[in-house]
């Protein structure tokens, strides 16, 4: 009961933070995902306000099927245009808070100058990592971004924050994980399912850490998010998972992202970023060194512009890249 009223008071305390939300400035817009990054402040200190608006249950046919209905679907409509047999109009969807929210709405708050720049529009650039720029350039980012830079991974390790939404775990330190909904997952449409896999061990910050004696351990885990995520979500089966990592990680303590195939996670399941786990083990498989895996090995990725890593690193030593 205690436990309950505590998250009460917490779920009321978050909610009036959005509230104190003072508008600055529009950071980003993605038009196809139908996304807004906002920068504002709240008790003048920087925060940022992220809204997505929710995709249609498809898979709940009774209230689509009541989508034409003024009194459960669409409010008021206007027609835009027409030609022969088609028609284009505008329309204002009834929206319930539990049934049908209009859209996601994440705070980051405080919000860091690293968070400003992140989520905010950039120029890319297409980075040829090699070995030597790897220790040079990214090995110093690298060591300097953990630590207290990612304690709200700890914290979810052990179950500080975030315990209710761990869908499966395996407590063991060297070869275990967690598994919980991503943040950018509603929980509730089947066709979007977001999950991420956070190992428990802490020697490994990225794929570059990665060496022929892990192949065993990525093995299991990878049969362990296939039956934890199955068996979890029941309307999902193996051939429906999309299993991989990040490089460069949004952080840098070592993790699995899992998607349904259908899901459309835009630059996250990119070339240049993503990397299916799968071949990445085969990759491993196919070395010929034992010791330093993909610390000896070349990556090309994506890099943003306004990344501390881009201005303090390879902006100084690329040149026309």
């Amino acid at each position: 009961m205690a436990s309950d009223e505590a998250h009460d008071l917490a779920s009321d305390e978050s909610i009036q933070l959005i509230r104190r939300f003072q508008f600055e400035r529009v950071l980003n817009h993605d038009t196809r995902s139908k996304l807004i990054n906002i920068l504002g402040t709240i008790d003048s200190t920087p925060a940022i306000l992220i809204a997505e608006k929710t995709a249609f249950t498809a898979h709940d046919e009774a209230a689509i099927a009541k989508l034409q209905t003024v009194e459960n679907g669409i409010s008021s409509i206007r027609l835009l245009d027409r030609n022969d047999i088609y028609r284009w109009y505008m329309a204002v969807l009834v929206q319930d808070l539990e049934i049908s929210p209009g859209a996601k709405v994440s705070l980051i708050w405080p919000a860091t100058k690293t968070h400003i720049e992140k989520y905010g529009k950039q120029r890319r650039r297409v980075i040829r990592e090699t070995p030597e720029l790897y220790r040079k350039i990214l090995y110093p980012y690298i060591e300097k971004m953990r630590g207290d830079r990612i304690q709200w991974v700890y914290n979810i390790l052990s179950h500080k924050v975030e315990a209710d939404r761990i869908v499966y775990e395996n407590p063991d330190p060297r070869e275990g994980f967690v598994l919980l909904p991503d943040l950018k997952w509603d929980r509730t449409t089947m066709d979007s399912v977001y999950l991420v896999a956070i190992v428990h061990r802490r020697d490994i910050a990225s794929i570059r850490d990665l060496n022929k004696s892990h192949i065993a351990w990525l093995k299991s885990v990878d049969a362990e998010i296939i039956q934890a995520a199955t068996q979890t979500y029941s309307a999902i089966s193996a051939t429906q998972l999309r299993i991989y990592v990040h490089y460069l990680p949004s952080y840098y303590h070592f993790h699995i992202h899992v998607t349904n195939v259908e899901h459309d996670a835009g630059d996250g399941a990119a070339v240049g970023k993503a990397i299916m786990l799968s071949d990445l083990i085969a990759r491993l498989e196919e070395m010929s060194d034992e010791v330093y895996g993909f610390a000896n090995t070349t990556f090309t990725y994506l890099l943003g512009e306004n990344s501390e890593l881009w201005k303090n690193g390879y902006a100084s030593v690329i040149d026309g890249v």
